[in-house]
């Protein structure tokens, strides 16, 4: 068994984070707003489109999506390339509708588009639904990489687990707080490649311990139980069912990315939607092949865990850490950390950064006050630590809630609150009508309680169906159907 020592792990994040310290402090040279929030629109798009990787991907997709492939239920095997397969439609609905929307606008948050639109009401809804969801992902994002660090570093040495909490979100502030989505463009570029070659490494060792070869590896996956990928045969019950995939991953990428300030806020500093449409394909190419490579590791270890007699552990998304940090050289150990940390941080950053410029755009009007530049820089500085504060908070109360399962049932509630955000830009995007705008609030709330109520019964109201992701679909009809209730007759000229 060889374990890292608390030192080594030290040693290496250090190393790390010097790195994307010297990436901010060139890329934050001669910053200002406008650099913090769109990167002054001089993004280079290959650039974004390896970010968008990373930011897409987390530290809970870097250890789940391997350990999913061997367990029974819900994206067994390489079942999760059905959704890859929606997101590809997805991707390409973002790069023909919703972006050439935002940039006639020029937009900063996404949610402006809501109130030109729709409304005042509509607008703030939109905003702060985005920012109650990504305050719920963000931290459970952060609580995981901040109880690795508590595990391996910090608790050998007695410090506290908000201590460790408190240093997690500053080596984020750190590298964030000046250059802001400027900075995260190059930083999650990195990250990402580091997370990339993370997976690569662990499969390369791997093959030598089981002294394979790349041919023998394919043979392998591919005659094992681990590599079938199309699923029909169950039906709609079926977690795993084709349709059901294929489609929540349309409806996953359109309301988590397109509808999504965090994750097209990077697309937006691109110079021209021209440039940022080519980021979305070259994007969505990549991220068929990484999700692939995620999968073909998932196969490698269940296949290597047989294969030196290692029992497969209740919660397989533990599979992955102990095999790297306890079964193989202590290099794939610190690979495994770079690539956890990389994933978690590609995520967690842009996270903070949109937060800011949610809050900052869309609820203390930059754009419409009259400030100073020095007054505006301050005030953003403030809103970014007081997010970052925010964070520490939930993910303090996340650490003292009982049980991993109501953490991970917090986390499933932020899907609830895209609902309405589907809604509201489907309303404004497909018709043409006005609403009395004041009456979104009660819609906005009304769906989600609903949709709940749906998806708690639909085993038994819908012979045997389990919505899963689905549940978007209700929640964004529900709101749909709301917004044509208090919708005026008159059209828009």
């Amino acid at each position: 068994m060889n374990l890292l020592s608390p030192s080594t792990i030290l040693i290496v994040l250090a190393i790390y984070f010097t790195v994307l310290y010297v990436i901010s402090y060139f890329t934050s040279k001669g910053s200002d707003n406008n650099s913090f929030f769109t990167a002054n629109k001089n993004s280079s798009w290959i650039l974004v489109a390896i970010g968008m990787i990373g930011a897409s991907l987390s530290g809970v997709t870097f250890i789940s999506i391997p350990g999913a492939v061997g367990a029974a239920g819900k994206n067994m095997a390489f079942s999760w390339m059905q959704m890859v397969m929606g997101f590809l439609v997805g991707y390409f609905i973002i790069a023909t509708v919703l972006m050439p929307i935002y940039y006639k606008l020029k937009l900063v948050s996404i949610y402006e588009y809501l109130e030109q639109r729709l409304g005042f009401y509509s607008y703030k809804t939109g905003a702060a639904y985005f920012i109650l969801s990504r305050i719920i992902g963000a931290s459970f994002r952060l609580f995981l990489v901040a109880m690795v660090f508590h595990k391996f570093i910090a608790e050998p040495f007695g410090v506290s687990f908000i201590f460790t909490v408190v240093c997690t979100i500053l080596l984020i502030w750190l590298y964030t707080f000046k250059g802001g989505i400027k900075t995260i463009v190059w930083t999650d570029t990195i990250q990402t490649i580091f997370m990339l070659l993370a997976v690569i490494f662990t499969i390369y060792f791997i093959m030598q311990g089981m002294d394979a070869s790349l041919g023998d590896v394919y043979s392998t996956i591919s005659n094992s139980d681990y590599s079938q990928l199309l699923f029909f045969e169950e039906g709609w019950s079926d977690p795993n069912n084709f349709f059901k995939q294929f489609i929540s991953g349309i409806l996953i990428t359109i309301v988590m990315t397109g509808l999504d300030q965090d994750m097209m806020q990077k697309n937006l500093t691109c110079k021209s939607l021209g440039e940022a449409q080519k980021n979305v394909f070259l994007f969505s190419i990549v991220l068929i092949f990484a999700n692939i490579l995620f999968l073909s590791l998932g196969a490698l270890l269940y296949i290597y865990a047989a294969h030196i007699g290692i029992e497969i552990p209740a919660k397989t998304d533990q599979l992955y850490p102990i095999i790297a940090l306890e079964h193989l050289p202590t290099a794939v150990g610190i690979i495994f950390i770079i690539g956890l940390i990389a994933a978690a941080y590609s995520s967690a950053d842009s996270a903070l950064t949109a937060l800011t410029t949610s809050f900052c755009i869309d609820f203390l009007n930059f754009n419409k006050k009259e400030r100073t530049e020095e007054k505006k820089k301050n005030l953003r500085i403030l809103v970014h630590i007081g997010f970052s504060l925010v964070l520490l908070v939930i993910i303090v109360i996340f650490n003292n809630l009982e049980g991993s399962a109501v953490i991970n049932k917090l986390f499933e509630w932020a899907g609830y609150t895209y609902g309405p955000i589907l809604g509201l830009f489907a309303f404004g995007i497909f018709t043409k009508r006005r609403i009395v705008d004041h009456w979104v609030i009660p819609i906005a709330v009304l769906a989600p309680v609903l949709s709940y109520i749906i998806n708690a019964n639909s085993i038994a109201w819908f012979g045997g169906l389990e919505l899963g992701f689905l549940i978007i679909a209700v929640n964004g009809l529900l709101t749909f159907v709301g917004l044509l209730m208090i919708s005026k007759k008159h059209s828009l000229n």
